[in-house]
């Protein structure tokens, strides 16, 4: 029996995720696996945290990747913060917050939402007026909204619990690397990410990292962490220390990968790679609106994921499916209420440059 590799196309991949991958991202996946323990394996995990406290600029002692998706990422914040009981505060305006409330939900917490309509921003003082009506312990927010398209308010949102007892969770999956995120100066004490979107990794580990509050949040648990896998006072003991702990067989060509990734990103700059993800969400913009596609999001727009109404009678999923048939281009469909009304397009990591974005314009307009 035969693989099916060599069948496989060559796809550029222009959804908000999975990214493509730099060439020496590949390359250095490919390098002879090491153990989990090994000498220089620790290295590159030494390596990567360091590189992550500067790509999310926090001080944060406890930074590392979780073993998982950028949902490993959410789970392992909420299932070591939430006990049963505890009142969390989750904003709500797409499909990744909603599965935040799933999550909590769960797990016991009292839930609130405070909600706005899907392509609009949390308003911020809807937010304030929430937090005075009962105290919580948990205030959480998606950063990047990839079902919409919108960037949420985290650094206001987190101005509103800074110094108090209130914990501030942020998912920013598809923000980091992208667009600016300040995990110490926004007061985040919770915070995940995904090696997939705007870091240009294949989909696999979860940057994340926790504020000493949070920290001294668990440490206070009356209950263990309900998830053994995902708790972070055991994973944190196999990234720092000496002797490191075992606690589970790492991905480790996925750190290899990570580790190339957030080198190439810091090499050009974290303020260099906001402002081409900014002037490629231009071009495609601008782009799109010469045949006809209009922006879903007016307020609040991602760069790095955009939104397009296709023009009158043009179906989205067909257009969709023929980009991928005739053009091996892979762009995504709506989701939930947005199913089949547009497209969402990635620009991420590898694929807010001006080459992919320009073939991905000119098979959008030889469609049409």
């Amino acid at each position: 029996m035969t693989t099916v590799f060599g069948t496989l196309d060559h796809v550029l991949l222009m959804a908000p995720g999975p990214s493509p991958v730099a060439a020496n991202v590949l390359e250095a996946m490919s390098l002879p696996t090491l153990g989990h323990l090994d000498p220089d394996c620790i290295k590159v995990m030494d390596a990567m945290q360091e590189q992550l406290r500067a790509i999310c600029k926090t001080r944060n002692a406890v930074t590392f990747p979780i073993s998982g998706t950028g949902s490993a990422g959410m789970e392992a914040c909420f299932v070591n913060l939430v006990e049963p009981g505890d009142n969390v505060l989750i904003v709500n305006n797409g499909l990744f917050c909603s599965r935040m409330i799933e999550v909590a939900s769960r797990l016991g917490a009292q839930v609130d939402t405070v909600e706005s309509p899907w392509g609009t921003p949390i308003a911020v003082d809807a937010v304030k007026q929430q937090l005075a009506q009962k105290p919580y312990k948990i205030l959480a927010v998606v950063h990047a909204e990839t079902s919409t398209g919108v960037n949420n308010p985290v650094a206001e949102l987190g101005a509103l619990v800074k110094g108090g007892d209130t914990l501030f969770l942020v998912d920013s999956v598809a923000g980091l690397g992208g667009v600016d995120v300040q995990v110490d100066g926004w007061g985040i004490d919770a915070f995940y990410s995904g090696s997939q979107k705007c870091l240009s990794t294949p989909p696999g580990l979860a940057p994340a990292s926790f504020s000493e509050a949070a920290m001294e949040a668990m440490a206070r648990r009356k209950h263990k962490v309900p998830n053994w896998y995902l708790d972070v006072s055991l994973i944190r003991k196999y990234w720092e220390g000496s002797p490191r702990a075992y606690h589970h067989t790492a991905p480790i060509n996925m750190y290899y990968g990570l580790h190339q990734a957030m080198d190439n990103l810091l090499a050009e700059g974290l303020e260099a790679a906001f402002a081409r993800h900014q002037a490629m969400h231009l071009r495609l913009k601008e782009g799109m609106g010469k045949i006809g596609f209009t922006p879903y999001v007016t307020q609040g727009a991602a760069p790095q994921v955009n939104l397009f109404v296709p023009p009158d009678g043009v179906d989205a999923n067909a257009l969709r499916a023929r980009l991928r048939k005739e053009h091996n281009i892979e762009v995504a469909g709506g989701l939930g209420a947005l199913a089949g009304k547009v497209l969402r397009i990635g620009i991420m990591g590898e694929g807010a440059r001006e080459e992919p974005v320009d073939r991905l314009l000119s098979a959008v307009g030889a469609c049409l």
